[in-house]
């Protein structure tokens, strides 16, 4: 797990043991075994948008979401959870529709949105209840 101060996430921070950026723009994808480091270890805030690939609002979504961590890093890390790949994920958070977006902090969730938004939307979302 790279530390980075806060005060230096805008710097472009690489990784201590690969130099690659930590902040790409992009959304992470996250399995069972890496989402507890991001989600309860980080002291980011972690934006996760619980999707499948059969779900067509998902497939709406994704470019959005995408356009959304361009936005929101480096002051909030966001990533994609795969449903049917990582479903022990989705239960263990309650899934009941897709796609969901969670906003997690130190390991708690902050708050839910089910459904599909647009960039401005999910920015907008992420910030009032981070500011909260």
């Amino acid at each position: 797990m790279n530390r980075v101060p806060v005060s230096r996430l805008g710097e472009g921070p690489g990784c201590g043991h690969c130099h690659e950026p930590l902040f790409t723009g992009h959304p992470l994808v996250l399995g069972v075994d890496e989402f507890a480091n991001h989600a309860e270890r980080s002291e980011l805030p972690l934006l996760v948008d619980f999707w499948a690939p059969w779900c067509g609002p998902c497939q709406m979504m994704a470019p959005q979401f995408e356009r959304a961590a361009g936005q929101l890093e480096p002051q909030v890390r966001l990533a994609k959870v795969d449903t049917q790949v990582a479903p022990t994920l989705a239960q263990r958070h309650g899934i009941r529709s897709i796609p969901t977006l969670i906003l997690f902090r130190h390991g708690r969730e902050l708050a839910r949105q089910s459904g599909a938004m647009d960039a401005n939307n999910i920015v907008r979302w992420t910030r009032q209840h981070l500011a909260a």
